[in-house]
C-alpha cells in the first residue's frame, strides 16, 4: 500500500483518467460586465409583469432551479419543461433541453420574449433599460458608446452566468488527491456508476451536459408532458424524446429530475434511469450507493451579494396588471 505524498500523487494520477474531471473555478475578465449582468439576472422589470425576473425560475438559493416539476411564468402559467440549473450552464455545450440555443447569450433572450415566461418584447426590454439613467451610465461605462441593443444585454447576463460555477465538491477533492474526501460507501457508489455504463452520458467537468440522448432507450418513457425534445427543433420524428444530458453537478439540490419533473426523488431518478437506459434493475443497497455517489458532486455555491437594482424613472413603462 502506498501513503503519504506518494500516495496522494498516485491518487492524484489515478483522478486524471476518470470519466469525470473536477470543476476550473470562474476567472473574471471584465467585473464590470459581470455585475452588470448579475443586475439584469435579478431585475424582474424584464418582464411584462415586473415580478418574474431570471432568478425566479434559476433560482440561486435553490441550486439554480426551482424545484418545481415545470415553471410557472407570466399569468401563473404552467409552463411544458422542467427548469435546468443555471449553475454551470457555461459548461454545456449548448442551452435548453432541446439545444436550441446554441450558447448562453442566445438562451438569456429566450425567455424575456416567451409568452409563457417573462412575456415581454425584446423592444420594451430595451425601453426599460434606457429609461433608467443609472443603467444607461452602467452600459456604457461597461460597453462604451454602443448603442443599447439586446446583444449587449444578453452579453452582460451570459458573463454573469459564465462566474456561476462550483467547484471544490467533494468528489473533486477526491479526484485531485484526497482519499478522505469520500466514503467508502460513496466510492462503492462512484465504481457503479462507472460499471453500470452511466458515465457513457455523464461524464467531463459537467458530468453531463455533452450530448444528445434518447430518454427510454430499453423501455419507453412514458410522461404526460407535450414536450417531444430534440424534434421540436428538427422537425424529425427520429428526435423524438431526445433531449440533452443534464448536468448531475449539485444535482440533490436540483429536485424534481428530467425534463418533465416526473421524479421527485434521486432514488427515483437512478431506479428509473437503471431500467430506461441501462436495462438494470438495481438493488435498494445500490440505488442508496449510487445516490450517495451523487451527492459528492455538490461543490461550493456562488458567493453572492445581492445587487440593488436602480430605480426607475418617472417615464419608465410600468409593468402590465394581471387581469
Amino acid at each position: 500500500m502506498v501513503t503519504g505524498i506518494a500516495g496522494a500523487t498516485s491518487v492524484a494520477a489515478q483522478g486524471k483518467n476518470e470519466p469525470i474531471q473536477p470543476i476550473t473555478p470562474a476567472k473574471v475578465t471584465n467585473p464590470g460586465k459581470v455585475e452588470l449582468g448579475k443586475k439584469l439576472f435579478f431585475d424582474p422589470r424584464l418582464s411584462k409583469s415586473g415580478f418574474i425576473s431570471c432568478n425566479s425560475c434559476h433560482n440561486l438559493s435553490m441550486g439554480g432551479s426551482d424545484n418545481l416539476p415545470t415553471s410557472i411564468g407570466d399569468r401563473w402559467q404552467q409552463g411544458p419543461i422542467n427548469s435546468p440549473t443555471v449553475l454551470n450552464s457555461s459548461l454545456s455545450f449548448v442551452q435548453f433541453w432541446d439545444g436550441r440555443a446554441k450558447d448562453l447569450q442566445e438562451q438569456a433572450a429566450g425567455p424575456i420574449a416567451n409568452p409563457k415566461e417573462m412575456a415581454f418584447t425584446h423592444e420594451l426590454t430595451l425601453e426599460v433599460l434606457n429609461s433608467i439613467p443609472q443603467y444607461r451610465a452602467e452600459f456604457a461605462k461597461v460597453y462604451g458608446n454602443k448603442k443599447l441593443d439586446m446583444q449587449l444585454v444578453t452579453d452582460a447576463i451570459a458573463e454573469f452566468e459564465k462566474t456561476l460555477v462550483t467547484p471544490n465538491s467533494r468528489f473533486d477533492q477526491w479526484l485531485k488527491g484526497n482519499k478522505k474526501a469520500i466514503t467508502a460507501e460513496e466510492l462503492k457508489g462512484y465504481e457503479l456508476f462507472k460499471s453500470s455504463g452511466c458515465v457513457a452520458c455523464h461524464n467531463g467537468e459537467a458530468v453531463g451536459g455533452n450530448s444528445f440522448q434518447k430518454m427510454g432507450v430499453f423501455e419507453p418513457y412514458k410522461t404526460n408532458s407535450p414536450e417531444i425534445g430534440r424534434a421540436g427543433v428538427t422537425k424529425e420524428d427520429a428526435d423524438r424524446f431526445f433531449f440533452k444530458v443534464p448536468t448531475l453537478r449539485n444535482v440533490e439540490l436540483t429536485y424534481p429530475y428530467f425534463h418533465d419533473g416526473v421524479a421527485k426523488t434521486l432514488e427515483e431518478a437512478v431506479d428509473l434511469m437503471g431500467r430506461l437506459q441501462l436495462a438494470k434493475k438495481y438493488t435498494p443497497e445500490e440505488v442508496a450507493q449510487i445516490v450517495a455517489f451523487l451527492k459528492t458532486l455538490t461543490g461550493d455555491q456562488p458567493k453572492l451579494q445581492l445587487p440593488i437594482l436602480p430605480p426607475s424613472q418617472n417615464n419608465t413603462p410600468q409593468p402590465k396588471p394581471f387581469n
